[in-house]
């Protein structure tokens, strides 16, 4: 039997992935061009330009949208620091989510979005503020920063950030014709627009058109109202943190993964368990030795009797079961040091296991 190349394999996998997507978006359906530039009414907020196909590599202005029919590009006329904050935070906030997850998520921020004719040269063109993958190895896309429609995977999800713009009136309509899976616009709370129309809609594209819905579908959960919350706060609120811990916890079960396959949590994560059982084994010496303390001070007796109180205490506390005159009658107990009877009894499993370690302590 001839072996399925490696072309071969990767183009049955991204047809596995691509019907799970299309069952996902109510069918198959081919990504249209989209209304004819004369329909998008892009309005003052944007400046039209000639620029031909083979200049649009070099050329260095912000593009949101280009047509290739017609050679025009739209370019916002001026780009806010408070335009671009909410396509940062959007992926400082998929960083923590990430991390919770254990598993990382690919932001490209303002990736060219490509929709090519059939000889592959693009025939229109648009950016998006930020571009989400929830799964870096199908970010399958051309060079650093550039996704064709048809041919590489979606973005899980977009965002556009309309400070001054209406992205209704335009590149709604084209995210929809091209079939993009999930699309956010955020106008934020500085916006110069009515207080009326702050806050985040998403859009889910079902059954070939986009629907507003209450939470994300990528980031299940999620709401519009708490997405517009953290993508418009000054320093994250505690709400928006245990918000973000529920969303990676629920795509960590999705995957099997959670916060101990982040390097950086699991490091932090080590480091808090070590503290704890520092502090409580120093809790538990102290009421062991209290408790010695007032046996000797009721009766005389022994140094071992004295020691074996500690440990019975200890692994009691620990919830271990022990006889009451456990551990007397053990050799090893008699010869081990203050040191090793204390670790043993701390992190034993049972009364065994803490012999066990006594004699592994004395080189038995």
């Amino acid at each position: 039997m001839m072996r399925q190349s490696f072309k071969a394999k990767a183009h049955s996998v991204r047809r596995q992935v691509q019907a799970s997507e299309e069952a996902a978006n109510g069918g198959p359906f081919k990504a249209q061009p989209g209304p004819p530039l004369s329909e998008l009414p892009f309005d003052g907020a944007y400046r039209r330009i000639h620029l031909a196909a083979d200049e649009i590599e070099d050329h260095e202005g912000r593009v949101e949208f280009w047509d290739g029919a017609t050679e025009t590009a739209i370019e916002v006329r001026e780009v806010s620091p408070y335009h671009e904050r909410p396509a940062h935070l959007l992926a400082a906030l998929a960083e923590r989510i990430a991390a919770v997850r254990g598993k990382p998520i690919r932001c490209f921020g303002t990736m060219d979005l490509t929709l090519p004719k059939e000889d592959g040269r693009p025939a229109r063109m648009m950016q998006a503020d930020q571009s989400l993958y929830l799964h870096p190895e199908r970010a399958d896309i051309v060079g650093p920063s550039a996704m064709v429609v048809g041919t590489n995977h979606y973005p899980d999800v977009v965002l556009e950030v309309d400070r001054t713009t209406d992205v209704r009136r335009h590149k709604l309509k084209l995210y929809e014709a091209w079939r993009f899976p999930e699309l956010w616009v955020d106008v934020p709370d500085e916006s110069p627009r009515p207080r009326a129309a702050r806050g985040t809609t998403i859009y889910l594209l079902k059954e070939g058109a986009f629907q507003v819905a209450d939470a994300s579908r990528a980031f299940p959960g999620w709401s519009a109202a708490d997405i517009h919350t953290a993508l418009n706060e000054e320093r994250m609120s505690a709400h928006t943190a245990k918000v973000l811990e529920r969303i990676g916890t629920t795509l960590g079960a999705q995957e099997g993964t959670g916060p101990d396959d982040d390097l950086l949590l699991r490091s932090q994560r080590d480091q808090a368990r070590e503290e704890a059982l520092r502090q409580a084994r120093e809790e538990a010496l102290r009421e062991a030795r209290e408790e010695v303390a007032r046996q000797a001070g009721e009766a005389r007796a022994s140094e071992l009797e004295l020691r074996a109180t500690m440990v019975r205490h200890l692994m009691i506390a620990r919830g271990l079961e022990v006889a009451a005159d456990f551990p007397t009658h053990e050799p090893a107990f008699a010869e081990a040091d203050g040191e090793a009877i204390a670790d043993a009894a701390f992190y034993c499993e049972d009364a065994a296991d803490f012999i066990a370690r006594l004699q592994q302590a004395a080189g038995r």
